[in-house]
This record gives structure tokens, C-alpha cells and sequence, in this order.
């Protein structure tokens, strides 16, 4: 029943998302290690702010302590790129964080870290769910948590100091200093509060938070910064005169940007401006890596800069490995997520959204001036995004017309190329592009269509959700 999608293990709790299964999973976490030789390095676990994560994150300490494996226990909650950075800094060969990220309040989940703190790769986590496939409820083994601590088994961390540290001292703190930002901050009733907050404060901005108390519901809506999710902060922004709003997911690896004028700030485009400052006014030199769902701005950013962009498949640890192969100054994708080089390898909200506010600071432009100097420079990218519910039953079927028959609707633009590298994009001769691929965290289908103008890529959208017969 447990299986590895593009962002780790995600279950309904009650469902799937139960403590049989989870100790299930820590068990054969635990003799994976033991396999590789790697049990004494350790294992890191944190955890967020969603129902049972407490509880599921002792439930996997206990089990990988009476498996005679060193446990580091992150005993408050703590954002998902925090777990990894203590992973890297560790040097322990896995690490988990237990969340469910941008899901509905049903969901929780558990992603895996291996050495580095990178998100596992799909070996990794094939290997996990062989041995899970061997395994029975009567071969968990479980050690009391208040023992386990006791004997040393378990040993609390807290690694929020080095993690806040490590990032103040990659942006520039004494650009922001000097601009007195008035920021406000909606965690979305996640776990991005206390770390970012206390990195703008010491940069010296103003900050106010909404929406930073605990609900495990996340305030009845979904805990993804996007147009929609971030209205009231938009709407706060503009009402309040703030300079700059700024949203993170439920544990904080993704942002969402409200400007001063109230404009919601599309991730596509907070990738191409800082790959774009870095490069222009920090004088970085490298290419980009975006997933395959990713604005194709950066690629006209990289080739006016004489660099490459490189295309991966969804799923972060795509983008990290090609990262490392390519020596890439940046990359991230259009759900919101990013890294640059020399932080970790996998995605962190609170140290892009630093990075944002020193960009402000550093270039003297507001995120709407910057977007409009990218348009200037480099034209027009418009993208449609819709995500369609379907019926479960109704998946293989699609699955077979779109990735087996490979059938396709006609489209009103001459085609240049087909990939179905990761679902199927098909490429335009004009420069634009579609992709309908199915999600790997939900139970949904994903179409995404860039072109010059917004109408023309809502239009490919709907050519390909009526061709597949999808209601909207």
C-alpha cells in the first residue's frame, strides 16, 4: 500500500496513513540501512505542523532505535529544507521529514532524505518499497520512546541556529539593512514562522504575520501559495502598504510573492529574475535546471547569456542530480519550489525568499519593475496551469490513450518535436508548448501550456482537457 511518488510517501490519514503502515515503513528504512552498512551514520527525523506528524515521527524513532540505529530527533516543528540541511551538516546517510507539504489537510506523508540532504532518488525509494513488499506486521521491531531516550538511543537536535546562520551568511544582510522593508509574511499556518521570520528581522525589515497560528486544517483551504491561497495577503498588501508579501506551503520548501501593487508574482517568474540577478548583478555564471513544466524563459535568459537550460523530469530530485552534474547556478520549477548553488540540494522557501528580499534591495527595483525588464529583454511568456479530478477507474484508460496509442488533439500550431519523457509535451514550432502529465502526490491530472499571449496557452488547455474527455 505504500508507495513513493514525485515528492515521497502521501497518504490519507486514517486511510493509507496509518501507524501499522508507518512502522512498516520505518522498519524497512531501518534494514535498508543495515544492508548498505550505513546504520550507525544515523538517521535525522523532523516533522510539521499537520495531524499525527508528532506522533508518526516517534512512531519512526522508535522503530529504527530498537533496529540499533542512532536517531536524531528534531523535537519542534521544523521546515522540510531545515530537516535537510541537518542531514547534510550530519553527514548521515538518511534522514526523513514527516509532511504531506502543499497537500490538503487530509493528507500527511513522508519524504525521504539520503546523504547530502537531497530528496531520495527513485532507486532509493524502489528499494524501500521491495523490502516493504517482503514484510509483515510481526516483523517491526519498537523501542519505547521515553527509553530510547533514556538510553541514548534517541538524542534531541536543534538545528535551527545553523540552518538560520547558513543562510544569513549567503545573502547580503547589510543591503537589506539599509532599506527598512516593510514584509508580510503568510506561513499558511505552516512551519516557515519563527525561521523567517527571525532572518528578516535581523536584516532589520518590518514584519507582520497572518495566518501563523496552529491549525491542522490550514484555515479550511489548501496550504499552497498560489493566486487563489494568497488573496488575503494580497489583498493586505495593498490595504496596508506593505513592500512585499510573501507566502510559504505548509512546510515551507515552496513561496508564493505578493508585490506592492497587490500582483500575484508567478513562481516561473521568481526563478527567471533571480537567475537573471544572479547572473546580471551578482555576476554568477552557470546554467539553470527546470523541470519539464517550467517556464521556457529560462532557457531565452540562459542562451542571451551564453549558458544552457536543461530540462528534467518533476519531482526535486531531478533537478538537484542535474544541478550537481552541470554545476548549475539555479534550479527550481513552477510550482514554487527552488535552490541555487551552494545550499542544499533540495528545495527551501526560507532561503529563496531571502533571496528575493536582497534582489529588491540590492537591484533598487520593485519584483514589478524586474518583471517588466524581463519582458523587455527577453519577450513574452505566458503560461495556463489547471489541475482536473478524475475518476480513479478512468486512469489506465488515459494512460493507455495518452502514453501507449499516443494519441493526441489537433492543435492549431505546427508541431516541432513530442516528448514523453515525464507525460507527454509536445512542442511548438512558434516557441510555445503543452504538457498533460499525471500527478505524482494526488489524485489528478496536470496540463500546463505556455505561450506569448495567456488566451492562446488557456486555449491548448482546453483543446487537451476536452480531447480527454475531462470535465472541468
Amino acid at each position: 500500500m505504500i508507495k513513493f511518488g514525485t515528492g515521497g510517501w502521501r497518504a490519507i490519514i486514517g486511510d493509507e496513513f496509518i501507524k501499522s503502515n508507518i512502522l512498516l515503513l520505518a522498519q524497512a528504512i531501518a534494514i535498508d540501512l543495515h544492508r548498505k552498512n550505513k546504520a550507525m551514520d544515523g538517521f535525522i527525523i523532523g516533522y510539521d505542523r499537520r495531524f499525527l506528524s508528532r506522533e508518526s515521527a516517534v512512531w519512526v524513532a522508535e522503530v529504527l532505535a530498537a533496529n540499533d540505529i542512532p536517531v536524531y530527533f528534531i523535537d519542534d516543528i521544523a521546515p522540510t529544507p531545515m530537516i535537510m540541511y541537518a542531514v547534510k551538516q550530519m553527514k548521515v546517510h538518511y534522514g526523513a521529514a514527516i509532511t504531506a507539504s502543499h497537500n490538503p489537510a487530509a493528507y500527511n506523508g513522508v519524504k525521504i532524505f539520503t546523504a547530502g540532504g537531497r530528496d531520495a532518488t527513485k532507486d532509493v525509494t524502489d528499494e524501500i518499497e521491495v523490502i516493504l513488499d517482503e514484510l509483515g506486521e510481526s516483523d517491526v521491531k519498537s523501542l519505547d520512546f521515553k527509553t530510547a531516550l533514556e538510553t541514548s538511543k534517541v538524542t534531541i537536535i536543534k538545528p535551527f541556529n545553523e540552518y538560520i546562520d547558513n543562510i544569513l551568511n549567503m545573502v547580503d544582510v547589510d543591503a537589506i539593512k539599509d532599506k527598512h522593508l516593510k514584509i508580510l509574511l503568510d506561513p499558511m499556518y505552516g512551519v516557515s514562522k519563527t525561521s523567517l521570520q527571525t532572518i528578516l528581522l535581523t536584516a532589520r525589515c518590518e514584519v507582520e504575520l497572518i495566518h501563523d497560528r496552529h491549525d491542522t486544517l490550514f484555515g479550511g483551504r489548501l496550504p499552497s501559495p498560489n493566486a487563489v491561497t494568497l488573496n488575503q495577503l494580497r489583498n493586505r498588501v495593498v490595504e496596508k502598504g506593505y513592500d512585499l508579501g510573501i507566502g510559504t506551503d505548509g512546510d515551507a520548501d515552496r513561496i508564493g510573492l505578493i508585490d506592492e501593487n497587490g500582483n500575484f508574482i508567478h513562481p516561473n517568474d521568481i526563478m527567471a529574475m533571480l537567475y537573471y540577478y544572479l547572473m546580471t548583478y551578482k555576476g554568477w555564471k552557470g546554467p539553470v535546471v527546470r523541470n519539464i513544466a517550467t517556464t521556457h524563459l529560462l532557457d531565452a535568459i540562459a542562451i542571451a547569456h551564453g549558458e544552457s537550460c536543461y530540462e528534467v523530469p518533476v519531482g526535486f530530485k531531478h533537478i538537484s542530480s542535474k544541478m550537481e552534474e552541470k554545476d548549475a547556478i539555479i534550479g527550481g520549477e513552477s510550482s514554487g519550489g527552488l535552490t541555487i548553488r551552494g545550499h542544499i540540494k533540495g528545495k527551501d522557501g526560507i532561503f529563496a525568499s531571502a533571496l528575493l528580499v536582497e534582489m529588491i534591495c540590492v537591484t533598487g527595483k520593485s519584483l514589478a519593475e524586474l518583471k517588466e525588464e524581463l519582458r523587455e529583454k527577453y519577450g513574452q511568456f505566458e503560461m495556463a496551469e489547471k489541475d482536473f479530478s478524475f475518476d480513479a477507474s478512468l486512469k489506465s484508460a488515459l494512460k493507455h490513450q495518452l502514453y501507449e496509442q499516443k494519441e493526441l488533439p489537433e492543435f492549431p500550431y505546427a508541431i516541432e518535436k513530442i516528448s514523453y519523457e515525464d507525460g507527454v509535451k509536445v512542442y511548438f514550432e512558434n516557441g510555445g508548448w503543452i504538457i498533460a502529465r499525471f500527478s505524482g502526490t494526488e489524485p489528478l491530472i496536470r496540463i500546463f501550456a505556455e505561450m506569448t499571449e495567456l488566451e492562446k496557452a488557456e486555449e491548448l488547455c482546453n483543446i487537451m482537457r476536452e480531447f480527454l474527455g475531462i470535465e472541468k
